[in-house]
């Protein structure tokens, strides 16, 4: 195939070519453009699919019809982008690096048409892809997985055209619960499949079963302990059921909320260093190990946890937005770091609220931390106020030294948000002692006297305290 090619020399202008353009690519695009002007420095920036920096965050709501048009979920559409002097390009994928010369391969999804780019600085923001099981019939039309707008739309075509109105979503990990709840909210009977003991495998199981309690609470039927062995289909091809070893529970429509994984294909091709997460490896400045002029940043690389020291992949919007602004920044001469997270996230699913933050039990032992629990119950408000709901606390502390491990909330209006305490806590390495003398806000409608949070780090405390 006869390709063209765009500057095989670079001119006087650097070029920083950028793969991916939502959240980390567009957001070091832009960053990159704030700090140098078009006759500095040339950006180009290839994405492969219809749009550009948009809320993949945001689609279970706009499947569920809480977000009613999908526009709202762009943040900046390509041709705001170029009018910023970006040459962003559609439809275009990219399918080699070349490191050794300084260039990648781009091909038109719609033509066919390839073309190489000479680069001068380049930023990989690949994602992350959804994990879709090895298994017969996980291709048939009606499983659907749900990473870009192109997938929630595709998602949401086909929930109009089925007549039938049973749904069931494999996997229960925060996908897998935000699609049970968009599904319930359109009127579907759900059943989720799951593999684990519990749902949400990113808390410890016994804050885990009380999301399996409101979950059937709502009327969604749970299935733990339970692997999909296929998925079967009628006889026009389309999804009819998913089997297990022990059942078959029929299906209108399968969602896939399994997880992702790094979309690190084109790196591993191209040598550049991977972890044990199968996400790329930088430095503090982003920049990938071992190559001056190449950073990465998003779903696609793998983020130092500050509890436990270890190399970690966690898909989440306000990272890649942090790491983009970190890329842009340097990538332009500047200087910036990303010092690492504590594993923040929170959900929802209909009016339970569930956070974490920082390191579940597993995590402890795996990074060989001895350590005490405490569980507490307490309430959003004070317990005389109207509206007062309950939550659950649970905090993990190291022993003997007391510091901060993690902490994972379910609740219901007033809950998620207050990991965020935990979160700062753990940023700055507290200790569940220091945590009780924290200065938070009160008032009735806001907090009981003791908040739920310090309440659990005085508990916590006190078994620190225990000896051993």
């Amino acid at each position: 195939m006869n390709m063209s090619a765009t500057r095989d020399v670079p001119g006087e202008r650097e070029r920083l070519v950028v793969i991916g353009g939502d959240a980390a690519g567009m957001s070091a695009a832009s960053q990159a453009r704030r700090l140098k002007s078009a006759g500095e420095l040339e950006i180009v920036a290839f994405e492969r699919g219809h749009f550009t920096s948009f809320s993949a965050c945001g689609i279970p709501y706009w499947v569920g019809g809480e977000v009613p048009e999908r526009d709202r979920l762009i943040a900046r559409t390509a041709e705001e982008h170029r009018a910023r002097d970006i040459d962003l390009r559609m439809r275009t994928e990219v399918t080699e690096i070349d490191v050794a010369g300084g260039r990648v391969r781009a091909r038109d999804v719609d033509s066919g048409a390839e073309s190489w780019t000479s680069y001068d600085k380049l930023v990989i923001a690949t994602g992350a892809r959804p994990i879709r099981p090895d298994m017969p019939g996980a291709d048939a039309p009606g499983v659907h997985g749900v990473q870009t707008l192109d997938d929630g739309q595709a998602l949401i075509d086909r929930l109009a055209r089925t007549r039938g109105r049973r749904a069931v979503v494999i996997g229960a990990g925060y996908i897998g619960v935000e699609m049970a709840e968009a599904l319930i909210n359109r009127g579907y009977e759900v059943t989720v499949v799951n593999r684990g003991s519990e749902p949400m495998s990113t808390l410890d199981p016994d804050m885990g079963r009380l999301v399996h309690e409101a979950m059937e609470g709502l009327g969604i039927t749970m299935v733990d302990d339970a692997a999909v062995t296929k998925i079967l289909t009628g006889d026009d091809g389309a999804v009819r059921a998913v089997a297990t070893e022990d059942a078959e529970y029929p299906a209108d429509v399968v969602v896939l909320g399994i997880g992702v994984r790094p979309e690190t294909d084109l790196a591993r091709a191209a040598g550049l260093p991977l972890g044990d997460h199968g996400g790329l490896l930088t430095d503090l400045a982003m920049r990938v190990r071992g190559h001056e002029n190449i950073w990465a940043g998003g779903d696609c690389v793998e983020v130092l946890d500050l509890v436990s020291g270890r190399e970690r992949h966690i898909p989440l919007g306000t990272h890649a937005n942090k790491h983009g602004q970190i890329i842009g920044t340097n990538a332009a001469g500047g200087y910036a770091t990303f010092p690492g997270v504590v594993g923040t996230a929170v959900s929802k699913v209909c009016d339970l609220e569930i956070a974490r933050t920082g390191l579940r039990e597993k995590d402890a032992r795996r990074a060989g931390l001895q350590y005490v629990t405490a569980t507490i119950e307490s309430t959003s408000r004070a317990g005389y106020y109207p509206g007062t709901s309950f939550m659950t606390v649970k905090m993990l502390a190291e022993r003997r030294t007391g510091r901060l491990l993690g902490v994972q909330i379910v609740g219901r209006e007033g809950a998620g948000k207050r990991v965020d305490i935990a979160a700062v806590a753990l940023t700055a390495g507290m200790t569940v002692e220091q945590m009780t003398s924290l200065d938070l806000g009160y008032a009735p409608p806001f907090s009981p006297v003791w908040d739920p949070v310090l309440v659990a780090a005085r508990k916590a405390a006190k078994a620190v305290q225990q000896p051993t």
